[in-house]
C-alpha cells in the first residue's frame, strides 16, 4: 500500500505524540523509541541529542510548551558546582538522557527526573555533545517564540556561562578545537574518533555562535563574552584550513614533507602522505567537491566523510559559502554512496578488516555497513534538507524525501538501516524511533517552509 504524503505525516505525528514523556503533569520530552517487541534498555529515556529534531517539529507546529519545559528541566539537571571527585561529572555538563522516576510510597509518591551523565551508558562515555545541542535548541526556541524573557533569566544565563566555562577552560591541548574521548557524540561507541572529531568541532562552533547571541552584555557575562569572541575566529580558521579537503588540498598533502620543526612549517601535524588513501580519494572526490575530514591529530588525518559534522558545519556558518557548495556537490555527485536508498549514511566508507578490528575493538554492532560504521540514519534527513536550503539546493532535499517516505512507514520507522546502499533494516534497530519520526516530519517542514531554517542557521563569518 502506498500512502499520500499527508497520510505519512499524519502517521508520523501521531506516533511522535505517543512518545511524549510527562513530568508532574507537563510534557518534558520524548522517549527514544516505542518498540514494543524489544527490551527497552535506555530507549525509554529522553536523550538530549535525540530530542532536538522532535523539539524543532513541536516549534514548527506552534507547540512550544514542551520545548520550554525540556530546556528548563534539563538545565536544572546541569552540574552547577565544581567537582574534585573523578567519579563526578564536571561543572556545566548536561546529561546524555533522563527519565521520570517515582520516589516514596502511595499516597505520597513523588516524581523526579533521574539523569544519566554517561555513568550508565555502554562504554561509560561522557556525552560532550549534550550541552552543545542544548545551546543550539535554546537559540532556535528564542528565534521561533521571541521568548527572550526565558533566555534572559539568571538561571538560563548562568547555565550558558557554565557550558562555556566547561568548553573554554584550561586544558592539555594546543589548538582551538575541543579534545574529547571516543564515543562522546552521536557516534557513541568506539569508532576511532577520539581526539578532535569533526562532529564535536562543528557543534562547538555552533554553540559559540549561539552563546554570543544569547548572553546579555552585562558585567556577569563580560569574561565569557570575551572568551567566546577570542575562540570563534581561531576555531573557524583552524577547521577551514586544516580540516578541509578538496583536490587542491589533496595535492598539497600528497607532497608533504615530514619531520618538519618550527612555527611556520607547512605540515604542522606531521601527516605522512602514505597514510592518506590517495588511490581511492583521487577517484572518489568530485572535481568541484570538498568536505571537512573526520578528525585531525598528530600524524593522523581521518579522511572518512562524516555527515553530521559536515551538515552542521553548513548550518553553523563554519563552512564558507564556497565550502558549503562543495559539500553539497559531494553529496549530489556521490548520492549512491552517501544516501543510497535511505538518507543518509552517518559516515563513509565503512571500516573493514583490520581497521574494524583495531578501531572498533571488533564491535559486532558496528560491523561494516551497519549502525555507526557506514549505516544509514533517517534522522539525518532534516539536517540534509536544511543544509540544502541554506545552499539553495532544495532539489537535494526533495530527492531525500522521495527516497524515504514509503519505506519508513512500511518498515515501522526504524532507527537505522544496514548495507552498503541502505536497503536493509538495521540488524538491531529499534522500531518507532522518535528521532526517525521527527526527522521525517522536520525534513518535510523545512522543504515546504524554508524560512523556518533561519531558526537554526548562522551566516558565515569572515
Amino acid at each position: 500500500m502506498d500512502y499520500q504524503v499527508s497520510e505519512l505525516r499524519s502517521i508520523a505525528w501521531q506516533k511522535l505524540q505517543e512518545s511524549i514523556i510527562f513530568f508532574q503533569g507537563e510534557p518534558v520530552g520524548t522517549v527514544a523509541a516505542l518498540d514494543p517487541h524489544v527490551e527497552a534498555l535506555n530507549y525509554d529515556q529522553c536523550f538530549i541529542r535525540d530530542f532536538i529534531s522532535a523539539a524543532l517539529v513541536f516549534l514548527a507546529r506552534g507547540e512550544t510548551t514542551i520545548v520550554h519545559n525540556f530546556l528548563l528541566q534539563t538545565l536544572r539537571l546541569q552540574i552547577k558546582e565544581k567537582q574534585l571527585d573523578f567519579l563526578e561529572p564536571g561543572r556545566g555538563l548536561l546529561p546524555a538522557s533522563f527519565k521520570v522516576v517515582t520516589q516514596g510510597s502511595d499516597p505520597h509518591t513523588e516524581e523526579c527526573l533521574q539523569a544519566d551523565f554517561g555513568d550508565h551508558a555502554i562504554g561509560r562515555v561522557t556525552p560532550v555533545d549534550s550541552c552543545l545541542w542544548w545551546l543550539f535548541l535554546l537559540r532556535a526556541y528564542v528565534k521561533a517564540t521571541e521568548d527572550f524573557g526565558f533566555c534572559h533569566t539568571p538561571e538560563c544565563q548562568r547555565g550558558i556561562r557554565l557550558i562555556m566555562e566547561l568548553c573554554l577552560s584550561a586544558r592539555f591541548d594546543m589548538y582551538p578545537t575541543l579534545l574529547v574521548p571516543d564515543g562522546a557524540c552521536m557516534i557513541d561507541r568506539r569508532m576511532g574518533i577520539n581526539g578532535h572529531p569533526l562532529e564535536i568541532q562543528s557543534l562547538f562552533y555552533m554553540a559559540l555562535r549561539a552563546a554570543q547571541e544569547l548572553l546579555l552584555p552585562n558585567q556577569a557575562n563580560e569574561k565569557t563574552h570575551q572568551a567566546v569572541a577570542n575562540r570563534i575566529g581561531p576555531l573557524a580558521q583552524h577547521l577551514r584550513q586544516h580540516y578541509w579537503l578538496d583536490l587542491d588540498r589533496l595535492n598539497v598533502i600528497y607532497r608533504y614533507k615530514g619531520e618538519e620543526y618550527g612555527e611556520n612549517v607547512l605540515n604542522q601535524f606531521n601527516i605522512y602522505p602514505e597514510s592518506v588513501p590517495y588511490s581511492q580519494l583521487g577517484e572518489w572526490l568530485p572535481q568541484e567537491g570538498g568536505y571537512f575530514v573526520g578528525n585531525l591529530g598528530p600524524s593522523q588525518i581521518d579522511c572518512r566523510f562524516f555527515s553530521m559534522g559536515n551538515l552542521v558545519a553548513v548550518l553553523a556558518g563554519l563552512a564558507t559559502t564556497e565550502q558549503a557548495q562543495k559539500i553539497l556537490n559531494v553529496i549530489e555527485v556521490k548520492w549512491g554512496d552517501l544516501v543510497g536508498y535511505m538518507p543518509m549514511k552517518i559516515c563513509f566508507p565503512a571500516l573493514k578488516g583490520r581497521d574494524w578490528e583495531v578501531l572498533t575493538g571488533c564491535d559486532p554492532k558496528n560491523r561494516p555497513w551497519s549502525y555507526h560504521n557506514g549505516g544509514n540514519w533517517p534522522v539525518l534527513m532534516w539536517l540534509l534538507v536544511a543544509a540544502a536550503q541554506v545552499g539553495q539546493r532544495s532539489v537535494l532535499g526533495q530527492w531525500a524525501l522521495e527516497a524515504a517516505g514509503q519505506r519508513l512507514v512500511k518498515d515501522d520507522w526504524p532507527e537505522y538501516y544496514d548495507g552498503k546502499n541502505g536497503r536493509l533494516i538495521g540488524k538491531e534497530a529499534r522500531k518507532f524511533q522518535a528521532w526517525t519520526l521527527s526527522g521525517f516530519l522536520l525534513a518535510h517542514a523545512y522543504q515546504e517552509r524554508p524560512e523556518m531554517v533561519d531558526w537554526i542557521r548562522f551566516s558565515p563569518l569572515d
